[in-house]
């Protein structure tokens, strides 16, 4: 069974920083294509950053520049460095991980950015 479970969410002033983290098992990490994405209350779930099987990423552009997704294989485990942090960036952050048609989801982590 596959679990993907995220940690270090909370509230952080503008201009701070977090690092979030999704643990997975059951499943071959190293294959895995990894995504983090949001979801602002009453807004739809939007990509925020990716990162393939080999190592490359994307970012959503509101983002760039200020957020690095990285993963340690050995660790089974992805990680969002999230710097210069706006009110706008508050939501619920998803892990989600990809292999052929399987799609899996974390229960997600709040992060609140208020002063």
């Amino acid at each position: 069974q596959v679990q993907l479970v995220e940690s270090g969410g909370g509230l952080v002033q503008p201009g701070g920083s977090l690092r979030l983290s999704c643990a997975a098992s059951g499943i071959i990490f190293s294959r895995l294509r990894l995504a983090w994405n949001r979801q602002a209350p009453g807004k739809q779930r939007e990509l925020v950053a990716a990162i393939s099987s080999t190592g490359y990423t994307n970012y959503a552009d509101s983002v760039k520049g200020r957020f690095t997704i990285s993963r340690d294989n050995a660790k089974n485990t992805v990680y969002l460095q999230m710097n210069s942090l706006e009110p706008e960036d508050t939501a619920v952050y998803y892990c989600n991980a990809i292999f052929g048609i399987g799609d899996y989801w974390g229960q997600g982590t709040q992060v609140t950015v208020s002063s």
